[in-house]
């Protein structure tokens, strides 16, 4: 733990209470401006594609830029994005500042990321610790996420929702919550004002040909985890952002419901995302996050079948405890197969293709629930994303055994962080 680490932490509890809240009440405003679910989708696909952009593009720069001015102005946009989301409901605004903001990208429980900086996020956290503890350091970082994620689901309830009504009716009852995200987001980047990197000396020509812009040594680990991400981010498409509105459509759960169920997830999953590296230690990173994967899919079937809201809610919490412990063990995986020059690129480009299949689950997702039933879009994420565990425990098999890195265990070389050789299949540097 040093300086930089601990100002990551606590500006993760800033935006993760606001990501939080944003997760709660987005949809739920937007239907009650009687947008269509079709409608809706098409906002987070919108949101998805813009997103994708921009976090492949700061994890190319942060590489050569530094990452701390990406952790300073993303979430200065996100801020913005809740002014805007406040103060007009105009169409185009709405789907420029959400997209901006990054309004419904992610989970519905929403501690897990942060927004399209996340890459330069990750790639500082690993360069300002051990190795040997890099999944622990990911875990409080995902820890400090619940504990914002916990804040913000009760802060949902600020919300006096009396369901559809007149267009000002709803912008005053939804007011307070997006004018809240926008007070935690600039914390969250003022806070990181303070973060101290190494100056970014300018490469020679040299370097530029030894090191392509494109991340050519991590080629190995990359594709891999491309395959594996696209498959995965069609199932997180079809039901991520979409929780809240299920939950209000299928039992007509209000906001404040909503958000404290929230807050039960992010309190329940605390110390799951600090135990997450001893698991890893115990039965190894990749069959840990197998394991996460297909126990995951396979809870959505009796959530979406459950009678009641009581009962939905509760196997919701059971789901999303067993998922935060993969969390922390995916970025730690993919840190510690990127070669040094090249993690924050490896953090982004490992997931454009995540990013890319989720907007077409998303714009899936809003047909399925407006022209076949509320539960097919989650009946159809679980299939894929247990398939999608089976695909991610063959690709990386043997992973656990050759690697320097189930966390927490020291590399072989200590000095040198381990490289895309230790996959199967490695081809080495080109």
């Amino acid at each position: 733990m040093d300086r930089n680490v601990a100002i990551v932490m606590v500006a993760r509890v800033a935006m993760s209470a606001g990501r939080a809240i944003a997760a709660v009440v987005t949809a739920l405003y937007l239907s009650d401006l009687r947008y269509s679910a079709t409608a809706i989708g098409g906002l987070f696909v919108t949101v998805t594609i813009v997103s994708a952009v921009l976090s492949t593009g700061i994890g190319l720069l942060a590489d050569r830029w530094g990452r701390r001015p990406f952790l300073i102005v993303v979430p200065l946009l996100t801020a913005a994005a809740g002014v805007a989301f406040a103060e007009t409901r105009a169409r185009p605004i709405l789907f420029l500042a959400a997209s901006l903001g990054s309004f419904g990208r992610g989970g519905g429980a929403g501690a897990g990321n942060v927004g399209p900086y996340q890459p330069a996020e990750s790639a500082l956290i690993a360069e300002s610790v051990d190795p040997a503890h890099r999944a622990a350091a990911f875990g409080r970082v995902a820890f400090a996420s619940a504990v914002g994620a916990l804040v913000g689901g009760l802060g949902a309830s600020v919300v006096r929702h009396a369901g559809p009504s007149s267009p000002a009716s709803v912008m005053a009852a939804y007011r307070p919550a997006f004018w809240i995200i926008a007070v935690l987001s600039t914390a969250a980047g003022l806070l990181a004002l303070g973060i101290r990197e190494p100056r970014v000396t300018p490469r020679s020509r040299a370097d530029d040909r030894a090191t392509s812009r494109w991340p050519t040594r991590s080629w190995s680990a990359l594709w891999r985890f491309g395959v594996t991400n696209a498959t995965n981010g069609v199932a997180i498409g079809l039901f991520g952002p979409f929780v809240s509105y299920w939950l209000y459509q299928r039992y007509g759960a209000s906001p404040g419901a909503i958000g404290l169920l929230f807050a039960i997830v992010n309190l329940v999953s605390l110390a799951p995302t600090l135990a997450a590296a001893g698991i890893a230690r115990r039965i190894g990173t990749v069959r840990a996050i197998t394991a996460v994967r297909a126990i995951g899919g396979g809870l959505l079937i009796p959530m979406v079948l459950a009678p009641s809201y009581a009962i939905a809610g509760a196997l919701y919490v059971l789901r999303m405890l067993v998922q935060r412990v993969g969390l922390p063990l995916r970025q730690s995986l993919t840190q510690d197969l990127a070669h040094p020059d090249e993690r924050a690129s490896v953090a982004a480009l490992s997931n454009l293709p995540a990013q890319a299949t989720m907007a077409g689950g998303q714009a899936l997702a809003g047909y399925l629930f407006d022209e076949v039933s509320l539960a097919a879009p989650f009946e159809l994420a679980a299939l894929i994303q247990m398939v999608n565990a089976v695909l991610y425990g063959v690709l990386f098999a043997g992973r656990d055994e050759r690697g320097s890195g189930s966390p927490g265990r020291a590399p072989a070389t200590a000095s040198r962080p381990s490289s895309p050789d230790s996959l199967p299949g490695g081809s080495g540097d080109p």
